[in-house]
């Protein structure tokens, strides 16, 4: 008679499914819940600049004067007369009004869709042209890479906020010729962290392998770098978000930002004055405070990511 021993069940997931989802609940857990909310924030200001038109929002332009009682001073008696804005926080007013009786929030609402815009265009604008210009230096190497590696070298070389100066009054305050400025000032750091990042990765073993077996020049760029390098460029580009709102209120403060729209910058110069500072300080501080929540979270979510993905000791060295 033959014993049967008992065999072993194959696990129905494969080994290589379960890795990956432990590496999945291992980058969830390492991100950690500062991530995640400021994911949140800047979808949630995002859905609100976006959706600003059809949202029951007040009119960011009209004057909502309120009314009080005061003794007229020639009848002596009391009258209902306009009161003095800005107006503090209210029912009707989350936020207060500015000193012409407009509602605070809604227009800080609506300048989010200028501040917003400018970072997106910025680093849209690098991303494309210095991502592109980073990954062909650092894949074809020779005098295609000290040709842009020398460009990149002349950008840097150049102050950023003369240039912006010296382009924006040349040509107009328009939102499409500030992002392009800043957009033109990304490009070099943007590239550079291309070019390295591609330099590194294509002295790899599967850059070599897809060589060998007569890949074009293009499939390898854009199926076995690019996927490589995009994770270090995001987290650059959101730090250049960062940047270009900050930039664009500097711009406010220097009479240089985009004409005829409400940015937070501009807002935040509404109130920037000593006087208002002191009685009406809500003018400055809530967009000031959208300000700073959405470049904090930008720069957050940028450091968490570097962390997480190892890219500040991607570089390696080869023997």
């Amino acid at each position: 008679m033959i014993e049967r021993k008992d065999e072993t069940v194959p696990s129905a997931v494969p080994e290589s499914d379960e890795a990956d989802k432990a590496g999945s609940d291992t980058v969830k857990k390492t991100l950690g819940f500062g991530f995640w909310l400021s994911l949140i924030w800047l979808f949630v200001i995002s859905m609100l600049a976006l959706l600003a038109p059809v949202l029951p929002l007040k009119d960011p332009g009209e004057n909502f004067v309120q009314y009080e009682e005061r003794e007229n001073p020639l009848t002596k008696k009391l009258e209902e007369q306009p009161a003095i804005p800005p107006y503090s926080l209210s029912s009707e007013h989350w936020f207060g009004t500015d000193q012409d009786a407009r509602d605070i929030f809604s227009r800080t609402i609506y300048g989010a869709r200028i501040s917003l815009a400018v970072g997106g265009l910025t680093t849209l604008f690098g991303l494309l042209i210095g991502g592109s210009l980073g990954m062909l230096a650092g894949f074809l190497k020779g005098w295609v890479d000290k040709l842009v590696s020398g460009l990149f070298l002349l950008s840097l070389s150049f102050p950023g906020l003369v240039l912006t100066i010296l382009i924006i009054t040349i040509l107009d305050r328009s939102l499409l010729t500030i992002s392009l400025t800043f957009g033109i000032l990304s490009i070099a750091p943007i590239g550079r962290l291309a070019r390295a990042q591609t330099l590194t990765f294509a002295e790899r073993e599967f850059v070599t392998a897809a060589t060998t077996l007569g890949a074009k020049r293009s499939r390898i760029l854009l199926r076995e770098l690019f996927p490589n390098v995009l994770i270090p460029m995001v987290t650059l580009a959101m730090v250049v978000v960062a940047i270009s709102i900050v930039g664009e209120g500097t711009l406010a403060f220097l009479g240089l930002s985009v004409q005829g729209s409400s940015t937070w910058g501009k807002l935040i110069l509404l109130g920037a004055d000593i006087s208002t500072l002191q009685t009406s300080p809500w003018v400055s501080f809530v967009p000031m405070s959208f300000l700073f929540l959405t470049v904090a979270s930008f720069n957050y979510m940028s450091d968490r990511l570097q962390d997480v993905f190892d890219t500040r000791s991607i570089y390696v060295t080869h023997d």
